[in-house]
């Protein structure tokens, strides 16, 4: 693929076969079973390497095999590796690289799927766990050990779209021996760049922005070939948790489009955004593409797309919910996030706590001061940003 192509130009033309007769699309390959040779490959996934052939759909599928490497191009990495979830995905990698006395730094506020399998299971297995709030460099620095294999960091986070700076953080966990894991599911690849800024491990729900159309879960790590090649042999064959074809091939789809859907999301995201700070029952609004956000700064410097995420508070917030969820009409009251729909939904603080980590209480203080009683999740579709005004408008009406 030529190097000089801009991203949108390597997404459409990544299909592209300049064979006579060749489908300008990925072929959609669902056999589970490959036609093997005698000397081609053993039965143990010991035996697999890099230039083995398809064999058995729970080690690869050429469907899923096209997926992982159109997303590792996109990353910037050598390999990636695809999983049936983003929380496969997560614990996959947390699994293969933890083990007892193995200590593991991880932001304070990340997916509550993640927190609550690293505080539970995972503390289970005898990993130590160090809980920190990631944007505070002084305090992932004061975390590192010596016995610290991990950092993880989730930028921009769920759902207080807090940033951790990717870069600095990385520095500092190369300097103790660590590696450096960050989900940037809400950033994409389109956003944020971990690799090129330090990272060892890029992990995406694809169940989101990249598959984008809210119709096929997925999960991908993203880094160097030789850890990839591991990771597949422990946790994606052994654990099973193996991304299916079928969704495979519609997140191929989306990619085509993800560049043009992030411009769009972001876009009218900065409008509602804007609109929602100058709302008499809107305070507090966060979103790394307004000045106010408290750490504009570095979302100018290392988000390249500030995406469709929005958080923002209102007085009598649980009021203010059911008022959305009976009056919205083109908005959308669910969860998830990353689809051509928009979707709001109200988490009070103490929800959010007791989903991601019993914290300590200074980290809750610290909590309180972006969440404070609780917050609106809205995920910008990719509807007219005059039609979403005009319906958040009249439903936050009295």
């Amino acid at each position: 693929m030529a190097e000089e192509w801009d991203v949108r130009t390597r997404l459409v033309q990544a299909d592209a076969d300049s064979e006579e007769g060749a489908p300008l699309n990925t072929p959609l390959v669902l056999s589970t079973t490959f036609r093997a040779h005698p000397e081609g490959v053993g039965f143990s996934a010991a035996d697999l390497g890099e230039e083995s052939p398809y064999f058995y759909a729970r080690w690869s599928t050429p469907t899923v095999r096209t997926l992982e490497r159109r997303l590792a191009e996109l990353e910037g990495g050598e390999d990636a590796l695809c999983f049936s979830s983003g929380m496969a995905a997560i614990t996959g990698l947390l699994l293969h690289l933890l083990g007892p006395g193995d200590h593991l730094v991880i932001s304070d506020v990340c997916y509550a799927g993640a927190a609550e399998f690293v505080r539970g299971k995972l503390r289970r297995f005898g990993v130590e766990v160090s809980i920190v709030d990631t944007s505070d460099l002084a305090q992932v620095r004061a975390a590192l050990r010596p016995t610290t294999r991990l950092v993880y960091i989730e930028t921009p986070c769920n759902p207080i779209l807090k940033l951790t700076d990717v870069e600095a953080v990385g520095a500092l966990a190369r300097e103790a021996g660590a590696r450096l894991a960050v989900d940037a599911t809400l950033a994409t690849p389109i956003g944020l760049r971990p690799i090129a800024l330090g990272a060892d491990f890029v992990i995406h729900s694809l169940t989101k922005y990249i598959g984008g159309h809210g119709d096929a879960l997925g999960g991908v790590v993203v880094g160097r070939r030789a850890e990839l090649a591991a990771l597949r042999q422990d946790s994606l064959i052994h654990l099973g948790a193996v991304l299916s074809p079928f969704p495979a091939w519609l997140i191929l789809r989306s990619l085509a489009t993800l560049p043009q859907r992030m411009a769009s999301h972001a876009a009218t995201a900065r409008q509602v955004a804007a609109f929602l700070e100058t709302h008499p029952r809107v305070h507090h609004v966060l979103y790394p593409g307004l000045d106010s956000h408290p750490q504009a700064e570095l979302a100018r410097r290392q988000l390249r797309n500030t995406s469709g995420m929005i958080a923002f508070q209102a007085e009598n917030a649980p009021a203010v919910a059911r008022r959305l969820a009976e009056r919205l009409k083109v908005v959308k009251y669910a969860v998830s996030l990353g689809k051509p729909h928009s979707l709001v939904f109200y988490l009070p603080t103490e929800d959010l706590q007791r989903t991601s980590f019993q914290l300590p209480p200074e980290l809750l203080e610290r909590y309180r001061a972006w969440a404070g009683d609780g917050i609106f999740r809205l995920s910008i579709g990719l509807e007219a940003p005059e039609d979403l005004i005009r319906d958040l408008d009249q439903a936050l009406a009295p």
